[in-house]
């Protein structure tokens, strides 16, 4: 699968942006901080674009403040017109044509505020974990605390933010995504960002989206509450609300399969496999991915698997997709379900 990485000069600052796949543009308009190589790492983050890239050409750029781009981030930048500047001025240097946009968080109101300047130059739109407007997503003193968190003692506001984002993440995934967005922003612009990510409002831009719009949330999400998601999909006309289990904020954690299979209608993704019937399965299985299954249905992520079984990451996650392609399902929470019908747990 083809991927890309460039720069590009916006406002007298590098942007970094990465392209995987091929056919027409689909952009992840950036979220709250990013690194467009370090992002690739990671099993869950590839596992979606690589879903995604299966029709699509896929998008996506670290804002000024963030990963590959320059880090240095003027206060009077810190604006939703100034991340729609941006948004654009990445889209004009990929594609003059059509695109089709995932907002993801705080992208989702990049997303539509560029749509609705731009409507000719988006044809479909998904919000995930999004929100109309950031004041809403706790107690003015709770968003201050957090903020002052992250710019004063980032190791700990980083800890603190996985809670947030991925509460239900096993301790090895959690310091590593710790050390992650520590490695994707200064302790200042993390913060200064953060604070954006609660001033953001669109909630007089929702209502003028002409798109179709599909809305999908995780019900157990803590950064960015369902309500928040129902508000999104009741101001956008026609817009289609998915719920889907699970307290992950970020489309990649917890499931990346759930998410592509609540998507792939909608944004005309191949059609999976056929699921084969599971009766039997089972004993297609060896040894060794019988015992993977059922620590993944104890819930145990791959990493926390690798240190249990003494094995790497990379061979767990080998054996994990061996389960599901001889079981003829996609998520873990379908593979956790087929061995309790198999009676390994």
């Amino acid at each position: 699968m083809e991927r890309q990485t460039g720069f590009l000069a916006f406002d007298g600052r590098r942007v970094a942006f990465a392209t995987v796949g091929a056919g027409p543009v689909l952009v992840l308009p950036a979220w709250w901080v990013s690194h467009v190589t370090a992002d690739w790492e990671g099993h869950g983050f590839r596992t979606f674009l690589e879903g995604l890239a299966s029709r699509y050409r896929v998008l996506r750029y670290d804002r000024i403040g963030t990963g590959l781009s320059d880090r240095e981030r003027p206060s009077e930048t810190l604006t939703l017109e100034y991340e729609v500047a941006q948004l654009a001025a990445v889209l004009d240097h990929v594609s003059e044509g059509t695109v089709t946009m995932f907002g993801i968080s705080c992208g989702g109101c990049s997303s539509v505020a560029y749509a609705v300047r731009n409507p000719d130059r988006v044809d479909r739109l998904v919000l995930y974990g999004s929100y109309a407007w950031g004041h809403e997503l706790g107690p003015r003193d709770a968003r201050e605390a957090l903020v002052g968190l992250v710019r004063s003692a980032w190791g700990l506001g980083s800890r603190a933010l996985v809670d947030v984002f991925a509460p239900s993440m096993g301790a090895p995934d959690r310091d590593a995504f710790g050390a992650y967005q520590r490695s994707a922003s200064t302790s200042r612009s993390a913060g200064d960002l953060l604070e954006l990510t609660y001033e953001f409002d669109v909630r007089d831009l929702l209502p003028q989206v002409g798109i179709p719009t599909l809305v999908v949330h995780r019900a157990g999400d803590r950064a960015v509450p369902l309500r928040a998601g129902r508000e999104v999909a009741a101001l956008v006309p026609g817009a289609r609300l998915v719920t889907l289990d699970g307290d992950a904020h970020l489309p990649w954690h917890g499931s990346p399969e759930q998410t592509l299979d609540a998507v792939s209608e909608f944004l005309g993704l191949p059609a999976s496999a056929p699921r084969t019937p599971e009766a039997g399965g089972v004993d297609d299985l060896s040894a060794r991915e019988r015992e993977v299954l059922v620590l993944v249905a104890a819930g145990m992520s791959d990493a926390d698997i690798a240190a249990r079984l003494v094995l790497s990451p990379h061979t767990v996650h080998r054996h994990v997709a061996n389960i599901r392609r001889k079981l003829g399902l996609r998520s873990r929470s379908a593979a956790a379900a087929a061995a309790a019908r198999a009676g390994l747990i």
